[in-house]
This record gives C-alpha cells, sequence and structure tokens, in this order.
C-alpha cells in the first residue's frame, strides 16, 4: 500500500520541480543517505555488506546481481520519461503486465532463491488476473491516443523489475540483512539516475530547479522506496517472485483507493471499477497460493 504513496509523493515533486528525473534522483539520493547512516550505526548491517563483498570474490552467486539497482534506476527513468505521454493509467497497466509476466519465467528457472516453481494453468490465470484487475481498475482514466512505443517501453521495465526483485533476493540471502542488499541497490540506482540527469543537463534539455520548502511530504519517497526494496529482499525468498508481485499489485491499489478517499487530487473521481480491479487482484492472490495451502494441509 506504501507504493501508492510513493508515487504519489515522487508525482508531486516532479510537479514541483518540473523534472520527474530530478525528483527521481532526490528519491533514490536521500534513501541511500538513510541507509548510509544505518549503515554506520549498525554493526549487523555492516557484516550483511562484508558478506556480500565476500560472496563477490568467492563467485558465490554471478557478479552482475550485484548491479540490481539499475533496473530499479532504469524503471524510474521510463516512468518519468513516459507517464507524461501515455498517462499513470496506461503505464501500470503495461508495467504490472511485464512484471507479472516475467515473474511466472523468472521463477520458472529458478533466478529467485526461492527456486524453480513451474508455470502452471493456476499461476497463469492468476497473473491474468491480476493485470485484468488493473485494467478494471484504471479502465475510467484510460483516455487519449495510445502511442506504442512508450507501451513497450513500460511492459519492458516491469519486466526487468522482476528481475530485480528476484535477484535482490538472492543477494539478501547472502548478506543475511535485508538493508545491507537494499543499500547496494540504492547506490547503482542513485548513480545510474545522477548519471542520465548529467546527462540531461549537459544537452540542455534539464534545468536543476530548487527544492520546495513548503510540502514536507513530498520528501517521503526515500524512505519509503528503502521500506518496499527492503521488505521484498526479504518476502521474495520466501513466496517466489509472482506471488510477491501480486501482493504488491494488489496492495498498490488498495493504497491509491485509499489516497483517493482522503486524499483526493484535482479531477479524482471514485468509481465501482476500482473496486472491482482491488478485488480481482485480490482473487489472484487467493488462486495463486492455493497450491502451496493445499499442500501444507496434506
Amino acid at each position: 500500500m506504501l507504493t501508492a504513496w510513493h508515487a504519489r509523493a515522487n508525482g508531486e515533486l516532479a510537479v514541483l520541480v518540473g523534472s520527474g528525473l530530478e525528483a527521481a534522483v532526490w528519491s533514490f539520493g536521500s534513501g541511500l543517505i538513510m541507509l548510509t547512516i544505518l549503515l554506520l550505526a549498525n554493526q549487523r548491517m555492516r557484516v550483511g555488506v562484508k558478506k556480500v563483498v565476500k560472496g563477490l570474490r568467492n563467485h558465490d552467486f554471478p557478479r552482475w546481481y550485484i548491479l540490481g539497482g539499475l533496473l530499479g534506476g532504469a524503471f524510474v527513468g521510463v516512468q518519468a520519461s513516459v507517464v507524461p505521454l501515455i498517462g499513470v493509467a496506461l503505464f501500470t497497466v503495461a508495467f504490472v503486465a511485464g512484471q507479472s509476466s516475467n515473474a511466472l519465467l523468472v521463477d520458472r528457472i529458478g533466478l529467485g532463491p526461492a527456486g524453480s516453481t513451474a508455470i502452471s494453468p493456476i499461476r497463469v490465470i492468476a497473473s491474468v488476473l491480476a493485470v485484468g484487475g488493473v485494467i478494471v481498475a484504471v479502465s475510467g482514466r484510460l483516455t487519449g491516443e495510445i502511442s506504442l512505443m512508450p507501451v513497450v517501453l513500460s511492459f519492458l521495465v516491469g519486466a526487468l523489475v522482476a528481475v530485480q526483485q528476484a535477484i535482490n533476493g538472492r543477494i539478501g540471502i547472502t548478506a543475511g540483512n535485508a538493508f545491507s542488499s537494499t543499500w547496494f541497490n540504492m547506490i547503482f540506482g542513485t548513480s545510474a539516475l545522477i548519471a542520465a540527469s548529467f546527462t540531461q543537463v549537459f544537452w540542455g534539455d534539464m534545468q536543476v530547479s530548487a527544492l520546495p520548502s513548503d510540502s514536507w511530504w513530498v520528501y517521503t519517497g526515500g524512505i519509503v522506496g528503502v521500506v518496499f526494496i527492503a521488505m521484498s529482499v526479504w518476502v521474495v525468498p520466501k513466496v517466489g517472485v509472482l506471488i510477491f508481485v501480486l501482493i504488491s499489485v494488489s496492495g498498490q491499489l488498495t493504497g491509491a483507493l485509499f489516497l483517493d478517499i482522503v486524499m483526493p487530487t484535482s479531477g479524482t473521481v471514485i468509481t465501482p471499477t476500482l473496486f472491482i480491479g482491488v478485488g480481482l487482484t485480490f482473487a489472484a492472490i487467493a488462486l495463486s497460493v492455493s497450491p502451496r495451502l493445499l499442500t501444507s494441509r496434506r
């Protein structure tokens, strides 16, 4: 549910500074600063970082796994670029479609720490049901002409995030500490976004603006991002990528519904389709975990 707040805070900050990329740099960068302070104060987190470095040296996992933060940076960069072109609703549909479909493949090849899970009919139906729930939930906000390339990019970055969540889970197992793994994620994600920002400034496509001082809540995206990544590092090894994706999607829609009720933005209209969409995503979760429940009862 916090991811809905994360999107709202980062989106408002992007409006205030006039750049989605600058808002993303602040979001990742502030999260990195907070985690670095925690790293200096927490011995268990420092031990976890040392374990990851040792794992890299001993080839305990493929070295490219440590670059998971680059995939997170790619997500934020694509989001900032395509949302103005196709809107939040269509971006969300394409992103969730890419994330949930690739989660099936990621679990099948055993990229994550939970091991290999076969692509069963139930898992496919659950994935399709989740995407359908998102489509229903945002159907009232799908307006305007559809441009193919931004939709394709949104789908691809969703697929990349599924990979990121799997390899983050693997790094977390090595570290034995979710925040240690998240720290590496924030380092590479922040570095990628800063590099992209310098490129934009160099070519004159972006100007760095002063940060606003009268809306404190827009700066909370960083800490929410840290909590979300750390939670995924902890949960994915236990349930796999697909189930985590389905749970997070249902939480995001539920959080969005809650924010639309208590903190509506200009033009917000709450329709029955949003409630139906949330219900469909929860049905997808129930369907996806049903084989685990049946097995545990036996």
